[in-house]
C-alpha cells in the first residue's frame, strides 16, 4: 500500500470512492478506445466490468481506502494473478498509457497525479514477465 507523501492517503486525496470509480471507468474507457492500447485490451474479456470492478477494489485499499479487494478475494498476488497474460514492455505501456491519461483526466490535484503515476508505474513495471 501506498501513503502520500503530503497528509492524508492517497484515497483521500483523491476523492474517496466516487473518484476512484471515475479513474477505473475512465481508464477502461480509454483502453477501450485508443488504437495504441489495443494489444493489452484484447488480453481482456469482451466486456470490462469484471475487471473494472476487481480494478476499483484493488486501488481502494492500494490507496489506503477500504480494503474490498482484500475482503473479497484474499491478498492481491499481482504478479501470481497476471502470469497467465504475457506482459512485456509492450503491454506495460500502453496499460500506462491508458492509466496516465485517466488520471489526467480525472485528478485535478498535479503533486498527486505525478505521485501516482510514479506508484502505479512501478506496480506496472513488476507486472512484467516477458523479455
Amino acid at each position: 500500500m501506498q501513503i502520500s507523501k503530503e497528509s492524508g492517503s492517497h484515497y483521500e486525496r483523491i476523492g474517496g470512492e466516487p473518484k476512484v470509480r471515475a479513474l477505473v471507468q475512465r481508464f477502461y474507457q480509454l483502453m477501450d478506445e485508443l488504437p495504441e492500447a489495443h494489444g493489452v485490451r484484447k488480453m481482456h474479456a469482451a466486456s470490462l466490468k469484471g475487471s473494472e470492478d476487481k480494478l476499483f477494489m484493488f486501488l481502494s485499499g492500494w490507496m489506503n481506502g477500504p480494503q474490498l479487494f482484500v475482503q473479497k478475494f484474499g491478498h492481491p498476488r499481482l504478479r501470481q494473478r497476471h502470469l497467465p497474460f504475457a506482459i512485456g514492455d509492450a503491454e506495460r505501456d500502453q496499460w500506462m498509457l491508458c492509466m496516465k491519461q485517466a488520471l489526467q483526466d480525472v485528478v485535478e490535484d498535479e503533486a498527486l497525479r505525478k505521485e501516482l503515476i510514479e506508484a502505479i508505474g512501478k506496480v506496472a513495471d513488476f507486472m512484467r514477465n516477458k523479455a
